[in-house]
């Protein structure tokens, strides 16, 4: 108990009863503040420029959505290397989630001191961040594809030479968009505004050739090489090589260091028509031989000295040239004069000095078979077979190509007749081989046509394929052999000449064994070739070595044929709706026993 002016106070009582209405008055201010401020966002607040202060969270959203949603989806400018593209963000899993930035915007306590607060505070702004979804698969999917789409290989500068003109293909550098960090980049700028594109972070590879090489080998080396043509002169005789010509085989090369080097096919060069008739011209020319009535190999020309131009010689003739201008463009190739291989008087050391063999094929006239067959004979004549070489028809003839002078003719393919490249040098081969036969040296490689071919000698005929089959022989007479090759429009003739090692060469033939019928095939036109049927069967031929009227060696060549099954062509199908179908169709030539091979 305690007296205060005259009045007795109880403090145990009045102590309690203040606080209690301390308590009182603080609570309902609590409850005043909840009221009031509830889920409203606070005055003065904004989100990226917009105003949602004193709305609810609803009304909060709403705003954010109508104001911040069309710049949210708004597509991003990105900066890859020296080009730009624009991107969705939502390609790269990112949003604005209005919803949960109203929650934070209202979100600011709700304990009472903050609560109360909120009654007196006065007015202030406050910008808060909007909340961002994040997917961070869709992010790492979507730089992927930006990396493929936008992502190029380093290119280095090129020259190249087309039609007598130097062509400049431009260098490039290369571009790696580093997937690492790119997302990263994305999410960071978005609802952020920049000057200019976003720069993804990118690696940059330097072209091997840049430009400043480009440029130099085109002034220095480019441009003067096809400013005019180079003239070469052998033996006297100008050759003329055209801008076009020489671009067909000149290159410029990194040599690994980033330098345009030039390159020369000189190869390429020496083999042009233009160039390859001009040196044979200069070139020794080797006597040639025909035979007399008595069977003996006379000289037909002595040949004559000439010079060999090697593709050394020509590339290292005509590369100076190239850096030159006006008349400096010019020059003379130097090679030694060579004699012929072979003479008169060498012909004779060598023993060729009579008709060893000789062997004609016909055939039904055609104008791919003249020209394949006399292209074939034209590259076989002359050669000369010294004692212990190995003649080969691919390695002479070479690939029958059109480059090398051959056209499209009829072969034996897959068992029936097809058009190929070189059909008909066939007849060239069959000859060669019973030359060969007949003159009795060595067969190294051979084989006969699938089935049969009527009119080649069964069991003596030979075929040839290039890489896969030749015809070779190998000179074991003793002495040297000479090839003379002669064709026709309707036949083919190969006489070896030499020294006899045998008085005579016979052939006998046995009978067809192992007889086996030809079945019937249909093929689709225009490839398809018609052709009658034959038999297949087993031959076997003996080559008997004859001396002093006596056989003194037999050998034996045993060849299978496969049937020749008959081919009916049919139309290829017909184009165009109700277009009628053609009935099938057979050559006559075919039906007449005519093979086309």
């Amino acid at each position: 108990m305690r007296r205060a002016h005259g009045r007795t106070i109880n403090l145990r009582i009045a102590l309690p009863l203040a606080a209690g209405a301390a308590v009182l008055g603080f609570g309902g201010l609590y409850v005043t503040g909840l009221v009031v401020t509830g889920d409203a966002v606070a005055d003065g607040t904004t989100v990226r420029g917009v105003d949602i202060g004193g709305m609810s969270r609803t009304q909060a959203k709403a705003a954010l959505d109508r104001e911040l949603g069309p710049a949210a989806a708004a597509p991003i400018e990105l900066k890859i290397g020296d080009r730009t593209e624009k991107a969705a963000p939502a390609s790269f899993g990112l949003s604005v989630d209005t919803a949960a930035t109203a929650e934070s915007a209202t979100n600011t306590g709700s304990d009472p001191f903050t609560v109360i607060g909120r009654l007196f505070a006065p007015e202030r702004e406050r910008d808060i961040e909007p909340v961002i979804r994040v997917d961070g698969p869709a992010g790492t999917a979507a730089v992927g594809r930006l990396a493929d789409a936008a992502g190029r290989a380093a290119r280095s500068g090129a020259i190249t030479f087309d039609r007598g003109t130097a062509r400049v293909t431009a260098p490039v550098t290369g571009v790696t968009v580093r997937a690492d960090r790119a997302a990263d980049t994305v999410r960071a700028a978005y609802l952020h505004p920049q000057a200019g594109p976003v720069a993804l972070p990118v690696e940059q590879t330097p072209p091997a050739v840049g430009p400043r090489e480009t440029a130099r080998a085109l002034k220095e080396f480019a441009e003067p090489a096809m400013s005019g043509p180079v003239t070469l002169t052998v033996a006297g005789k100008p050759l003329t090589l055209s801008p076009a010509l020489l671009g067909k085989h000149l290159a410029l090369e990194d040599d690994g260091h980033g330098r345009l080097v030039p390159r020369l096919d000189s190869q390429g060069l020496l083999d042009e028509p233009v160039v390859a008739r001009l040196l044979a011209a200069a070139a020794p020319r080797d006597a040639t031989f025909r035979v007399d009535a008595a069977n003996r190999a006379v000289v037909d020309d002595g040949g004559r000295d000439g010079v060999r131009v090697t593709a050394k010689a020509l590339g290292d003739a005509v590369l100076p040239l190239l850096t030159r201008t006006g008349a400096a463009r010019t020059a003379e190739i130097a090679v030694p004069v060579v004699q012929p291989r072979l003479t008169a008087e060498e012909a004779q050391r060598l023993g060729i000095k009579e008709k060893v063999s000789s062997f004609t094929v016909a055939f039904p006239a055609a104008p791919y078979r003249s020209t394949n067959i006399g292209r074939a004979v034209e590259l076989i004549n002359g050669s000369v077979v010294l004692p212990g070489e190995t003649w080969s028809f691919n390695k002479t003839v070479g690939e029958r190509t059109k480059e090398n002078g051959f056209v499209d003719g009829i072969m034996i393919a897959d068992g029936q007749y097809k058009k190929s490249s070189g059909g008909g040098v066939s007849a060239v081969a069959t000859t060669m081989f019973n030359a060969m036969f007949f003159a009795g040296v060595k067969p190294v490689e051979y084989g006969a046509h699938s089935f049969y071919i009527e009119r080649y000698p069964e069991g003596r005929e030979a075929t040839v394929a290039w890489g896969t089959l030749d015809l070779r022989w190998r000179n074991d007479s003793g002495h040297a052999l000479y090839v003379r090759a002669e064709s026709t429009d309707t036949s083919v003739t190969i006489t070896l000449l030499g020294t006899k090692k045998y008085e005579e060469i016979r052939a006998t033939q046995g009978p067809r064994t192992h007889v086996t019928p030809p079945g019937k095939r249909t093929g689709v036109a225009p490839v398809c070739e018609a052709q009658t049927p034959l038999e297949g069967f087993d031959v076997s031929v003996d080559r008997v070595f004859v001396q002093g009227g006596q056989e003194v060696k037999r050998e034996t060549f045993r060849t299978h044929y496969t049937p020749r099954d008959e081919v009916t062509c049919e139309p290829a199908a017909p184009e165009g709706p109700g277009a009628p179908a053609a009935p099938p169709t057979r050559t006559p030539a075919a039906a007449s026993g005519a093979p086309r091979a």
